[in-house]
């Protein structure tokens, strides 16, 4: 009888273009982009989400990548040591790492537990909502290591359902379907309560936007609620579940008028003003978000707080100029209903919209808005959403708030 062969396979090797930026990956830059690789048969044939070790141009080993042929992003940094496990342990340490500090940044365990490659997990986000955890593997390696991952995340965490959210945008770019999976325990049938900032947000998690609520505004939110006076009449535009509005009428704000395009969202909104005890100072108003802000100047509506929180409009570089008119567009339309000594708050969750082109569109919005203000408060995603330094797209949120004349 011969005995089977359990000589480990060896990894494939892929290099780096001469005068590529191997530098870059050397200083911690996690990507390497298709047009820096050696694209020859052989890594064409590369299954994507597989793993490699990457050279650079000399054949010094840079590190072990996943690699993904059909992606602009070909290669991914997984780990410096080109003969890393990527196994349940490997998964544990990462996770583990994570955990301990939002563990120590927050009472209770609702946070972005893992922010992609801030936290070595490159293309993953995961967020937790008590004991059930929401993972997005929007890239093919995480995809192909879902098991060894979900594993680990129920060891570190303890959570009791691990759920697949695949509505990622970038998961099409990888390659991926968009096909959600219960990965562990069973789907709650109802939205959880999150308390945040004194109010209860209702997160939907098999029915909602990305993972269900959106952690990243947490900081902002809180800044918003400063700003509120008691009795004070607040407009939260693109509120989804109503991310500021809620925090608003906890901080003592008279009356909360939320505005989106989805029904669903803003029921839950609803549920939240009314778990949170607000529900007779809330009111929804559903449809298309410049619309909503043009009906509300002409029946000479007035807010003390009014804040615009909008999805990407420049999610990519060639989406820039038009997304930068939309926000100030956005800035236009809001300005107005400010009242006298009230204040103004825009986001932008765009990558490519840097905080200076962002705030400059926001400032024209406003002049052409008729108003002109003192900018108060820059913001940003709150610390579970660490930012790498090597990657831009890390710290895409951004938030500016204008007290107006």
């Amino acid at each position: 009888m011969t005995e089977p062969d359990l000589t480990p396979t060896p990894r494939p090797r892929v290099k780096m273009k001469p005068k590529s930026n191997a530098r870059a990956i050397r200083h911690g830059f996690p990507w390497v982009y298709a047009n820096e690789l050696v694209t020859d048969r052989r890594t064409k044939k590369i299954a994507p989400g597989s793993l490699a070790v990457l050279e650079d141009e000399t054949g010094a080993r840079l590190g072990l990548v996943a690699v993904n042929p059909e992606s602009k992003i070909i290669a991914r940094m997984l780990d410096r040591d080109p003969e890393a496990q990527i196994d349940v342990a490997w998964f544990a340490a990462r996770l583990s790492r994570a955990q301990d500090l939002r563990a120590q940044l927050y009472d209770a365990p609702f946070y972005r537990l893992v922010h992609a490659e801030a936290d070595g997990l490159p293309g993953v986000v995961i967020d937790r909502f008590g004991a059930a955890c929401v993972v997005q593997p929007n890239a093919a390696w995480a995809e192909a290591h879902l098991e060894a991952l979900s594993t680990a995340l129920g060891e570190v965490t303890g959570c009791e359902v691990i759920l697949k959210n695949a509505a990622g945008r970038t998961r099409s770019l990888e390659g991926l379907d968009d096909v959600n999976a219960v990965l562990k325990g069973a789907a709650p049938d109802a939205p959880l309560p999150v308390q945040m900032n004194g109010a209860t947000y209702m997160a939907d998690l098999t029915g909602g936007q990305k993972t269900g609520l959106f952690y990243d505004q947490r900081d902002n939110h809180a800044f918003a609620a400063r700003l509120v006076a008691p009795g004070a009449a607040v407009l939260d535009v693109f509120s989804h579940v109503g991310g500021f509005g809620l925090a608003m009428l906890a901080a003592g704000a008279g009356h909360a008028t939320c505005v989106d395009g989805s029904a669903a969202a803003l029921d839950l909104a609803q549920a939240g003003a009314a778990a949170s005890g607000h529900g007779d100072r809330f009111t929804a108003r559903q449809g298309d978000a410049f619309d909503a802000l043009a009906a509300l100047a002409a029946e000479g509506a007035q807010f003390d707080v009014v804040v615009c929180d909008p999805p990407a409009f420049a999610p990519s570089k060639p989406a820039l100029e038009a997304g930068l008119r939309a926000y100030e567009r956005i800035a236009k339309l809001a300005a107005p209903l400010v009242k006298p000594g009230g204040y103004l708050g825009l986001c932008s969750c765009s990558h490519a919209a840097d905080l200076t082109l962002f705030r400059n569109a926001s400032a024209r919005g406003i002049g052409r808005g008729g108003r002109r203000g003192q900018l108060l408060h820059t913001g940003y995603a709150g610390a579970d959403h660490p930012q790498m330094p090597h990657l831009a797209e890390s710290g895409y949120l951004k938030s500016v708030f204008f007290r107006l004349d």
